[in-house]
């Protein structure tokens, strides 16, 4: 799914607004604890790491994760984020030398009544600045390449909608246009001999044009849409066909409606009419879409006629590659496709089985 820009900021903003406030808790809470009057100048230096902290976070999310490690060069990555950390831990000590943050300390200790254990609190304190920073840098590390790893993903996505939609658009185009025009001719010449049929091919033929127009614009249609352009399809070929040719259409008599892609039947249905059909010798083409529960299947079965080579991947239409590729982008791990281009009833067999769930 793809998440909406002004929402993916929105959610940027929290997350970074989350992330410093637990920050924030975990280094500002320690001085809390000592039980004693802190000294302002504990927390000028606190606020002064917190800042080069906030910078190295930065630094390390705009620039070294994207410019270093997510281009492989990890050696220059690593070696600039431990100067980083170095830097950083020199800044503590110097900025607890000048704010003279140790005797101020001191002094608040021996005020809050009888000395404590603070052997080694300032070592502590150093080792806990290491491992916050540490965690900052590998935090901004996690969420940087996270997100870049999402933005790639939303960006493929686009791409393969955009993909789809120009497949969709390239099968609109590669429906022959001479498909229409000889249609056109030949319901023409019905207005000559049966007005009433001649009639309701127009009708076809204008519902056929209103589906590529209109229906198909949203990327889905429903299987009875779809069956019922097929249906158009065929009835309009066969005003062009002579008796010699058989063509039978079987689907669902009780069809249970429900949302696909449209024009997955076409390309196959297509190419029987272009390569199995002949004026002069009996021929035949047989199309039968079955379903059960929401697998469908689909089987066009049409006769091979003498040396007109019969294959989606090298003659005009769609092709079987391009439809495969349209197919992988619509339903991937979804579909079974099988071609057969010679059974023993010397027949090119297409079986489509398609999962819509």
């Amino acid at each position: 799914m793809i998440i909406p820009k002004s929402k993916s900021r929105l959610i940027s903003i929290l997350i970074h607004i989350l992330i410093w406030g637990v920050f924030g808790m975990i280094y500002f809470l320690p001085p809390l604890t000592y039980n004693i009057i802190v000294p302002y100048q504990l927390w000028i230096k606190q606020g002064i790491i917190l800042g080069l902290l906030v910078i190295a976070y930065y630094l390390n999310s705009f620039v070294l994760v994207p410019k270093f490690l997510l281009k492989n060069n990890t050696g220059v990555y690593f070696i600039i984020v431990i100067s980083i950390a170095a830097a950083i831990v020199l800044l503590n000590i110097y900025a607890d030398q000048w704010l003279n943050i140790h005797q101020l300390m001191e002094a608040a200790f021996d005020k809050s009544g009888p000395p404590k254990h603070r052997t080694g609190r300032d070592h502590g304190w150093d080792v806990a600045l290491v491992a916050i920073i540490a965690l900052v840098l590998g935090v901004s590390t996690s969420i940087t390449a996270v997100q870049k790893w999402q933005k790639d993903q939303q960006e493929r996505q686009e791409l393969e909608q955009d993909k789809v939609t120009s497949e969709l658009s390239f099968l609109k185009a590669q429906i022959n246009p001479h498909f229409f025009f000889n249609t056109l001719n030949n319901i023409y010449a019905l207005t000559q001999v049966d007005a009433d049929i001649a009639g309701k091919a127009i009708h076809q033929l204008s519902r056929m044009m209103r589906y590529l127009l209109y229906d198909t614009q949203q990327g889905q249609t429903m299987l009875s849409q779809e069956i019922a352009f097929v249906k158009d399809y065929i009835s309009l070929m066969q005003l062009r066909l002579t008796d010699v040719v058989k063509v039978i259409f079987d689907s669902p008599v009780s069809l249970k409606d429900m949302p696909l892609a449209p024009m997955i039947f076409l390309p196959f249905v297509e190419n029987a009419f272009k390569h199995g059909v002949s004026a002069t010798v009996q021929s035949h083409i047989y199309i039968t879409v079955e379903q059960r529960d929401k697998l469908l299947d689909l089987t066009v079965k049409n006769s091979i006629i003498n040396d007109n080579s019969i294959s989606l991947d090298t003659n005009s239409g769609i092709g079987l590659v391009n439809t495969r590729r349209r197919l992988d982008l619509l339903y991937p791990g979804k579909y079974k496709l099988d071609v057969t281009e010679l059974n023993a009833d010397n027949e090119y067999t297409v079986h489509l089985t398609l999962d819509l769930s």
